[in-house]
């Protein structure tokens, strides 16, 4: 499970899948279809086909771990409460918001019940909870939840933890996305130095970190300040996660959308289409992410004279 886990951070989800479904033929011979243990290998692999876009597959492996878990543990115990949360978020990115504030409303609950309103768990349900929000418009019920989610995670882990610098950027994405750009710089910056600090400078989170605040200068028209920060986050990408993983083809995405936005389509093409390859390998052409990277090369290619994208 743990070599599989690592392989799903790294893209390489064909080797993660076998060993976390080897994992799971163990634990369900060994220990039984329902023991917790087989549930949380059930949920392992969905997690992996939620990654790569396999929402069929993950919906009826992390339903099946629900049960057991609600059945072997008990509706109210935090391990449950764990799978509401994982069936809410893949609701959440299929757009199916009612569903997934259902779950999210209950897992908060039963954490803030059985562990306490100042459980680093709970905070984790406010952050979800809070994230369906925004994904819907509703800035106004997100920030709340994210700042109560951020004074948790400050006074209970530390205000140098790396779950506090999750924290900071997701309330310095909402400020981002409302114009607030000068708080959302300044949290962008504090959550930066922490994971700089605290995980390393080479880490795939400080790469996540200068990415986020490279698209903020990139959305106030700052490419000088957004170009430097955009080309290291691939550079640590690429070092970390490999030439083929799909945070890699994000930092190249960005760079060429950066290349379009001051007219420099030929630099743009080739990063673009580096891009969209990996995307297209990774998660296929039907997938929503591939989409709207076609449709950017497919821009880009007319903006060039070149006319329809080719297939990759």
């Amino acid at each position: 499970n743990n070599l599989a886990e690592l392989y799903r951070v790294q893209g390489k989800y064909g080797e993660a899948e076998a060993l976390h479904a080897r994992a799971l033929a163990i634990r369900e011979k060994e220990l039984g279809e329902r023991h917790p243990d087989t549930a949380g290998s059930l949920n392992n692999l969905a997690l992996l086909y939620e990654s790569q876009g396999k929402y069929e597959e993950a919906e009826a492996l992390y339903v099946r771990a629900l049960e057991i878990r609600e059945q072997e543990l008990g509706e109210r115990h935090p391990d449950t409460a764990q799978s509401l949360n994982n069936l809410a978020s893949l609701y959440r990115v299929q757009g199916k918001y009612a569903e997934a504030e259902a779950l999210y409303v209950r897992a908060l609950e039963i954490q803030e019940k059985e562990l306490g309103g100042r459980h680093p768990d709970a905070a984790t349900s406010l952050n979800n909870l809070a994230a369906l929000y925004y994904v819907q418009g509703k800035y106004g019920e997100a920030e709340p939840l994210y700042t109560r989610a951020l004074e948790i995670r400050e006074q209970e882990l530390g205000e140098r933890h790396p779950d506090t610098a999750q924290s900071l950027n997701n309330l310095a994405e909402l400020y981002h996305v409302q114009r607030k750009y000068t708080e959302a710089e300044a949290l962008y910056k504090r959550a930066l130095e922490i994971y700089e600090q605290e995980l390393g400078e080479r880490h795939p989170d400080t790469a996540t970190s200068l990415n986020n605040l490279a698209v903020l200068y990139r959305a106030q028209g700052k490419h000088a300040e957004a170009e430097p920060l955009f080309q290291r986050a691939l550079l640590l990408r690429e070092q970390a996660l490999g030439d083929s993983h799909p945070d890699t083809a994000l930092s190249l995405a960005w760079i060429a959308i950066v290349s379009m936005d001051q007219q420099r389509y030929q630099e743009a093409e080739p990063l673009l289409a580096r891009a969209l390859a990996i995307y297209q390998q990774t998660y296929g052409s039907v997938h929503p992410d591939t989409q709207i990277l076609q449709k950017y090369y497919t821009d880009l290619l007319h903006l060039m004279g070149q006319g329809e994208a080719s297939s990759l």
